[in-house]
């Protein structure tokens, strides 16, 4: 497929990347000259140095000829003009835009049946709904679903008080788990490792373990998490769109929220936005300031400022003084692994929501969705197990996958979900979720989708 990518930011060069390792056939436009030297060093793809709003650098970037538009500048303006030049040309089929602004419905609307744009991406927006599911859970940082919700992978932190610490993956499987539950990766540092038998598991670990979403409840009991708590008071730094994106959710959800913010006139702006949340004009990582605003026992601290560093710091000085669970908001990617050495609950990528968001819409053949996770470390695949695949019809027990690689979970067209164990068989027509290392995407998508 010919893609036209508008933009060069970090976001475009994680989806060209994965774009072009399937075999697309990628251009990008992108204005800062230093920018795009880097793009043409790092990346096998056309690479125009140009404004993306500009008609003439969009037709030497070939959009005659492109079959799929993403509209990814650090400009909601050019992104929408973008994508309004795209619409003269039949032949660009999908259109998807990133937006930024607050008034992301209003403009979803014109986007869609003006323009024909097939999905509209906030940023903000998507970060807030992945915070907001696992801030009322202890030890939990993350969750996804796949297969249309039916299947549920969630991760935890393990800490030295879980009674998991010290066991092996045998040991756990004797235990008396649901019977529909897997160890699917485990993180350790800057580690990713694909669970076996013997492995065990230390305090520090974070783990991934899918499971049917019938199940999900009695699998967080088995690992030893208490069940989620209906939030009280939940403290937020930073007022950006993000942050009040949150506060009025949690102001929904009857959440006592303190908003800190450092410029007043911000605060100010903040304050005719919200309803119910405390704004304060101060600094969110001075201890005074938390001590005065009474930060003990608190559910959560939510940092969520433009500053991975503050964020980091924040999210450390909260737990410290008595703040129940700290998410912090990290797009330097190189920070993730660093984080959960320093014991920080959860961290999130606004990046890394959007690229996932994206690449939900770039399909090769069968493949329904990719997650990605840390800095595109391991990745979660979703594909639909075609007749002439060659793992269709054998045992699992029989079926040579990568090392690195493993079947976290099939669900069939009946509604059936298994997670599956050495006897089960993948059909033709069934959901198949994997679990790998980033290194061996195109190996196993290869063997999956060509058949034999």
């Amino acid at each position: 497929m010919r893609i036209l990518i508008l933009g060069g930011g970090e976001v475009a060069y994680l989806v060209a990347r994965r774009l072009i390792r399937e075999q697309n056939e990628v251009t990008i436009v992108e204005q800062s000259s230093s920018r795009c030297q880097y793009l043409e060093e790092s990346l096998d793809a056309k690479v125009v140095c140009g404004n993306a709003s500009s008609i003439g650098a969009l037709e030497r970037a070939g959009i005659d000829k492109t079959e799929m538009l993403i509209a990814a500048t650090n400009s909601d303006e050019t992104n929408v003009l973008g994508c309004l030049v795209a619409h003269d040309y039949e032949n660009v089929k999908i259109k998807l835009v990133r937006l930024r602004t607050h008034e992301v419905d209003h403009w979803r609307k014109l986007c869609e049946s003006t323009l024909g744009v097939d999905l509209v991406i906030h940023p903000d927006r998507e970060a807030a709904k992945r915070i907001l599911r696992v801030t009322p859970l202890p030890e939990v940082f993350d969750v996804r679903a796949f297969a249309d919700g039916r299947v549920q992978l969630f991760g935890m932190n393990v800490t030295h008080s879980n009674w998991v610490v010290g066991k092996s993956m045998e040991e756990l499987d004797e235990s008396g788990p649901p019977k529909n539950s897997l160890m699917a990766m485990l993180f350790r540092g800057s580690r990713v490792i694909i669970p076996r038998g013997q492995d065990r598991l230390r305090a520090g670990d974070h783990v991934y373990i899918v499971v049917p979403t019938s199940e999900y409840q009695e699998c967080l009991e088995f690992m030893g998490i208490p069940r989620e708590k209906k939030l009280q008071r939940v403290f937020i730094l930073g007022g950006k769109q993000i942050g009040i994106e949150i506060a009025q959710r949690l102001e929904k959800r009857g959440v006592q929220v303190k908003l800190f913010e450092r410029d007043l006139e911000r605060c100010e702006k903040i304050s005719t936005l919200v309803k119910k949340t405390i704004v304060i004009h101060g600094d969110g990582t001075d201890q005074g300031i938390l001590e005065e605003e009474n930060i003990e026992g608190i559910d959560a601290y939510l940092a969520l400022s433009g500053h991975d560093e503050d964020n980091i710091i924040a999210s450390l000085l909260s737990k410290r003084m008595g703040a129940a669970k700290a998410v912090a908001l990290i797009n330097r990617s190189d920070l993730l692994p660093m984080t959960q050495l320093l014991g920080i609950d959860a961290t999130l990528s606004t990046r890394l929501v959007v690229v996932d968001r994206i690449l939900q819409y770039v399909r090769k053949g069968n493949v329904l969705s990719v997650k990605t996770f840390r800095d595109e470390e391991a990745e979660a695949i979703e594909l639909v197990a075609t007749a002439d695949s060659k793992y269709v019809g054998k045992k699992l027990k029989d079926v040579h996958f990568p090392r690195g690689a493993i079947v976290g979970a099939i669900a069939r067209p009946s509604g059936e979900v298994t997670v599956p164990r050495g006897d089960a068989v993948i059909r033709a027509g069934d959901r198949v979720i994997f679990f790998c290392l980033e290194s061996l995407v195109p190996e196993l998508e290869s063997a999956f989708i060509a058949g034999k």
